[in-house]
């Protein structure tokens, strides 16, 4: 079940609150509590990590908001995407 499926069920659990079995919304938050628990559950080498981290910063992003784009950068470069094109009126920092 992905993260959107889960998070209409529990929606609509909030929605007819009084109308859902008790079961039924324990099962719910128990599947929302495992998938917050294993959100950010990509662990590293110790050097990665200290290298990641270190990237953030520069960055200015979050840990996990840096794996996804060293993940999507990755796979532009190797054809898995495709490559997000600027158009003219697109701004550039210059850097890089």
């Amino acid at each position: 079940m992905t993260t959107a499926d889960t998070a209409a069920l529990l929606e609509d659990a909030a929605n007819r609150i009084a109308d859902i079995s008790r079961p039924d919304l324990q099962i719910l938050l128990r599947r929302a509590a495992l998938r917050l628990r294993n959100a950010a559950a990509v662990s590293m080498e110790d050097d990665v990590e200290d290298a990641l981290r270190e990237l953030a910063g520069e960055l200015g992003l979050t840990r996990n908001d840096t794996i996804r784009f060293i993940v999507r950068e990755w796979m532009e470069k190797n054809t898995y995407l495709p490559v997000h094109m600027l158009d003219e009126d697109s701004g550039v920092d210059g850097n890089g």
